[in-house]
């Protein structure tokens, strides 16, 4: 009795707080972040194996909260318990109940909803966008499988947010992988934010969807602390994932808040004493004479992971070889979606702390060569990208380099969830296969072609470092430039994409060739114009380039395999092959086309011209066809060149 009176109370005075702080910042959801309060009080007092203040503990117990925006509640119980706050263990202070009058300010660590990367670490990734948070307790469970650790997953979902088909793509890959560290708690408040959630997110159907998903479910009172005791008790021990459906009250403790949609919406400065007297009145309906202490971390597994900076590399032969593809290699054409399967392979002997995802597409990504060789470290995510992104954001919260597959196409689906895994600052390398329109049977639903243009805007921002990108993008023409670039997406920290092809392609590098972040290729001088393309359209370019050749017109060749490029040595490759550039790709505008065309632009006497997909492309017999067909063969190429050059300067 005397451990639920500490409940009630504790969860009155993280109240005042919460409202106290919302009201302070003139924003927030104070009405979401009291249907946890008893929630998150239990968890962070009573059941969660942590230490405050050590966030970065290897073992200790990990909470997601996938409703990000009832974030105050937890910020509460953080600075109530002097947890750490910091960027790294060198900045790392005491968070301080006076400091949550700070909530949502630009120079606060507290962001209005969840943010590892400004100086959060109790959490693992940036929430907020809803319906996410499942999945990246998926990945978090399966690093602590990896790492042999005891430890724990707690992940609070909204009731409204189940809507979001994530949610249930997480839940079947929990059971799937026998996740049984991970427990769900949905907070059915009954709300969502433009009114009442639909009856298919009501209590009684969510433990039914739960239950046939194969989740060992119980619903509760999500405000009584001994229904959350026995509801959290047999975790732990059970054979299936814990999921809690606890009915609670938005708004909980002030009555103001739970009359009408208060949504987001703050007590103003004339309501705030009302609120705090009526939690004051549960406070003291509730006399506490024992404290509350969070228990302590399990002991920590020990890991040891080489340093990448003296990775080993072996050479490309002897890799494609070690894949079995040996004779692929000997006719002298390889897709360059089979060498970054040798690649994965490669780094699997080398890295033991690379893990691969694939989304039901592993036979046409070629990560099953690398499934086939470490099966321990390879997750089948079946179709549903959203879950695969996010969940390779939660390994990557746990130290883990997450290698993601599909189709470039697929991969689209999970847009959201890449920004999300951005914020985070999450190191994950993702890997689109049959990029752009060289696969031409299958025709436009398997294409990828927006792609290059979606990455590319986050290679103009610049991470933490300053000097990086928010993404690297890489985009190799051959074999050899697919598998050195798979080491650099291994090695060079941070999000990284790269796109593979399906037509097997001839050599275009010896094992003597060099790619480097922000690098680029000459592979032909010419002083009149310079084709600029990447991937399968520089064999085409090249094709291009001896078609002009027969005209007397002398083109230069650039591969430009990375983005963001390095946009001063362009312009100097530029000003001698005859200050134009015609950029050749096959997918849509926005991505290649306009990163050069930003360097002419930064220049007086540069020109930069693009040719891109002239049109939704079709299925077509052959890459020749569909290339034609959309307007970028290597004779429309070659015709665009020389309008290029009759064009006046």
């Amino acid at each position: 009795m005397e451990q639920t009176a500490a409940i009630h109370r504790k969860a009155a005075e993280l109240g005042k707080l919460v409202v106290r702080m919302t009201t302070r910042a003139g924003s927030g959801h104070p009405s979401s972040a009291l249907s946890l309060a008893h929630i998150v009080t239990y968890l962070l007092y009573k059941q969660m194996r942590y230490d405050p203040t050590d966030p970065w503990h290897p073992s200790a117990d990990r909470l997601v909260l996938s409703a990000g925006h009832a974030v105050p509640i937890i910020y509460a119980a953080l600075a109530d318990l002097g947890a750490t706050v910091g960027r790294s263990r060198a900045t790392a202070a005491r968070l301080t109940v006076h400091e949550l009058d700070q909530l949502r300010a630009r120079d606060s660590v507290l962001d209005g909803h969840p943010n590892p990367a400004e100086g959060f670490p109790f959490f693992d990734a940036a929430t907020g966008s809803l319906g996410q948070g499942l999945s990246v307790a998926a990945g978090l469970a399966l690093a602590a499988r990896l790492d042999g650790s005891d430890r724990r997953i707690y992940v609070l979902i909204g009731d409204g947010e189940s809507r979001e088909g994530q949610v249930w793509e997480a839940a079947d890959f929990i059971v799937d992988h026998k996740l049984t560290n991970v427990c769900a708690i949905f907070s059915a408040n009954g709300q969502g934010q433009a009114g009442y959630v639909s009856p298919q997110q009501s209590t009684e159907r969510l433990v039914a969807k739960l239950t046939a998903f194969g989740w060992q479910t119980v619903a509760i009172d999500g405000h009584d602390p001994d229904a959350l005791a026995a509801a959290l008790g047999p975790f732990g021990t059970l054979d299936k994932p814990l999921a809690i459906v606890a009915r609670t009250i938005k708004g909980w403790g002030v009555t103001v808040l739970q009359k009408g949609n208060w949504h987001g919406k703050p007590l103003s400065d004339k309501d705030l004493p009302a609120a705090e007297h009526s939690l004051d009145e549960i406070v003291a309906a509730h006399p506490a004479r024992s404290s509350l202490q969070p228990a302590a971390p399990p002991p920590v597994v020990s890991r040891s992971w080489p340093d990448m900076r003296q990775l080993a590399w072996p050479p490309f032969q002897e890799a494609m070889e070690a894949a079995g593809l040996g004779p692929a290699l000997k006719k002298g054409q390889l897709a360059t979606r089979r060498a970054y399967g040798a690649a994965l392979k490669a780094l699997g002997g080398l890295l033991p702390h690379v893990v691969v995802l694939d989304g039901d597409v592993s036979n046409s990504t070629f990560s099953e060569i690398f499934a086939a060789a470490y099966p321990q470290r390879f997750f089948e995510c079946k179709i549903a990208e959203q879950n695969m992104v996010s969940t390779a954001a939660g390994l990557a919260a746990a130290g883990y380099i997450p290698f993601v597959n599909s189709f470039a196409k697929f991969l689209a689906r999970a847009a959201d969830q890449i920004e999300m895994a951005n914020i985070s600052r999450a190191n994950i390398k993702l890997v689109g296969s049959h990029a752009g329109i060289s696969l031409a049977a299958d025709g436009p639903s398997q294409m990828g072609l927006l792609d290059v243009a979606f990455f590319r805007g986050f290679t103009t921002v610049r991470a933490d470092d300053r000097t990086s990108p928010l993404c690297w993008v890489y985009h190799p023409a051959d074999a050899l430039a697919a598998y050195q670039l798979t080491r650099l997406l291994a090695v060079v920290p941070g999000m990284a994409y790269m796109r593979t092809h399906r037509p097997d392609v001839p050599l275009l590098y010896d094992a003597e060739a060099r790619f480097e972040p922000g690098g680029f290729n000459l592979l032909a001088s010419g002083d009149d114009l310079a084709l600029v393309s990447a991937g399968y359209m520089l064999h085409v370019a090249r094709q291009a380039v001896a078609l002009l050749a027969r005209q007397n017109i002398r083109a230069a060749l650039i591969d430009a395999y990375c983005l963001p490029l390095d946009g001063e040595r362009l312009g100097e490759v530029l000003q001698r092959a005859g200050g134009t550039a015609l950029v050749v790709e096959d997918n849509y505008g926005g991505g290649l086309g306009a990163a050069v065309a930003e360097v002419a632009a930064r220049s007086t006497n540069l020109r930069a011209f693009t040719l891109n997909c002239q049109r939704i492309p079709k299925s077509t017999r052959t890459a020749e066809e569909v290339l034609e067909y959309c307007g970028v063969g290597a004779r429309q190429i070659a015709d665009q060149a020389l309008a290029v050059l009759r064009r006046p300067r």
